[in-house]
């Protein structure tokens, strides 16, 4: 283990400060699409199904490349590569650009998608300024990165009217580029990885950080993350495009709309964090599951007619969602997912110190597939279903099962650690009064 001696809380401050920042950058960056998408929808005329698979793209790139460049983070430390991944992922952004046919696009897309994997890079360079009774909260206010999806969703629409796609993305790049530039000369070493060059540690091979990875608490950790973190790149990639065509909105007024779901989203990740902290994530993972329950229920309802048949005659009205009560549901929704997010990183570094980048890696692979995944089932439901709503009845299902599997989990690991639970539940009306037991006993009246 190494030690934190030395490590000021201003230096701990300043080292989150930062790593958020960078953050931010990325996570803007690997949700260009949601909003330049749908200006290339309208010039190469694709179907829902085409323009899905074209915003999932970077999703799939920033997913997939959680594992390695995890893995690299424990072993030559975040700042290393957080610096090289910011900067080879600006050139994959400016060359976007010069991009016409949609083969290329999506080829194109996956050189973006690596912003994506900035995340497991920053939870295990931050994890280690911080000790593990902190780390909730302190990662909670990494998360919160996030809000560059609400960057993208409110600022490049008005960019993209007065400059163009192909502007948007050449600023993009631009800026990931400065960023990548501003870390290296604003960071430091972190702690672990300084204190392993001082000792002459020889660092631990991938097949070693991979280890973990065989235990399926890891993996039921995984599917949590899927619908909590997939789920809102999938929405946020999405609501533009569901705001435009459901609600005829202008871009620009879809963008913000968007905005307003993907910025709770994000904001109250720290919360998320600290109720972790204080109150188990474990308990803040129910209240996540339980309001995402709610809250995609309702909003998966289609606008229905129905016609009642009265005594004076039949009687028509119409359930329909209005876009006021759906921004709001959208942004409690988001706020779940938040406190979600948060919760799902709090037991890495408590469960698996040695592993973070690895472990990390794996879990925000599984959720960044779930941002894969999504909006091409979106589309393809749109396309063969025919429902606008679709998507959100595929989004209740995900999280009843989550809230199903983490429910029975629970309960077993609880009988595992007291066996006293595994017997039956004595039933008064069901045994004879010699067979009570002395706790029913005690509480008969």
């Amino acid at each position: 283990m190494y030690e934190l001696e030395g490590v000021t809380p201003s230096k701990q401050k300043r080292m989150l400060a930062i790593s958020t920042l960078a953050f931010t950058v990325c996570f803007a960056v690997w949700t260009i699409f949601s909003i330049i998408g749908i200006r290339i929808k309208q010039d190469l005329g694709l179907n829902d199904t085409e323009f899905g698979l074209l915003v999932a793209t970077p999703v799939l790139t920033g997913s997939l490349s959680r594992i390695f460049l995890g893995i690299w983070a424990d072993q030559y430390g975040g700042r290393i590569v957080y610096f090289l991944l910011m900067l080879t992922t600006s050139v994959a952004v400016w060359l976007l650009s010069s991009v016409e046919t949609y083969v290329m696009f999506l080829v194109a897309a996956l050189g973006v998608g690596f912003a994506g994997g900035s995340f497991a890079v920053g939870i295990a360079y931050v994890s280690r300024w911080y000790e593990k009774e902190k780390q909730g909260t302190a990662l909670g206010i990494f998360g919160m990165g996030n809000v560059g999806a609400a960057v993208t969703n409110f600022g490049a629409p008005f960019l993209l009217v007065a400059f163009g796609w192909e502007r948007v993305a050449q600023i993009y790049a631009i800026v990931l580029a400065v960023m990548a530039v501003v870390f290296w000369l604003t960071t430091d070493v972190d702690p672990a990885t300084k204190s392993r060059r001082e000792r002459g540690e020889k660092v631990r091979s991938a097949l070693m950080q991979l280890t973990p990875l065989k235990k399926l608490q890891v993996w039921r950790f995984s599917t949590y993350y899927f619908f909590v973190f997939g789920g809102f790149v999938a929405l946020a990639l999405w609501l533009p495009f569901y705001y435009v065509d459901t609600y005829g909105l202008e871009i620009t007024t879809a963008g913000v709309l968007a905005a307003a779901y993907a910025l709770p989203g994000s904001l109250f990740r720290a919360l998320g964090g600290w109720m972790s902290d204080r109150w188990g994530a474990r308990r803040v993972m129910y209240w996540t599951f339980i309001g995402s329950l709610v809250c995609t229920f309702l909003m998966s309802y289609p606008a229905t007619d129905y016609i009642v048949h009265g005594i004076e005659g039949p009687i028509p009205f119409t359930i329909r969602m209005g876009l006021a009560p759906f921004v709001l549901l959208t942004v409690i929704l988001g706020f779940f997912m938040s406190l979600g997010k948060a919760a799902v990183y709090k037991h890495i570094p408590v469960y698996y110190p040695g592993h973070v980048g690895s472990v990390g890696g794996l879990v925000g692979m599984i959720g960044g597939l779930g941002g894969f995944v999504l909006p091409i089932c979106f589309g393809a439901m749109d396309d063969l279903v025919g429902v606008r709503t679709s998507c959100f009845m595929l989004l209740f299902v995900i999280v009843a099962v989550s809230l199903t599997w983490m429910h029975f989990a629970i309960r077993a690991m609880e009988k595992r650690l007291h066996p006293e639970l595994r017997g039956p539940k004595d039933f008064l009306e069901l045994l004879d009064s010699g067979e009570k037991s002395e706790e029913n006993q005690r509480l008969e009246p």
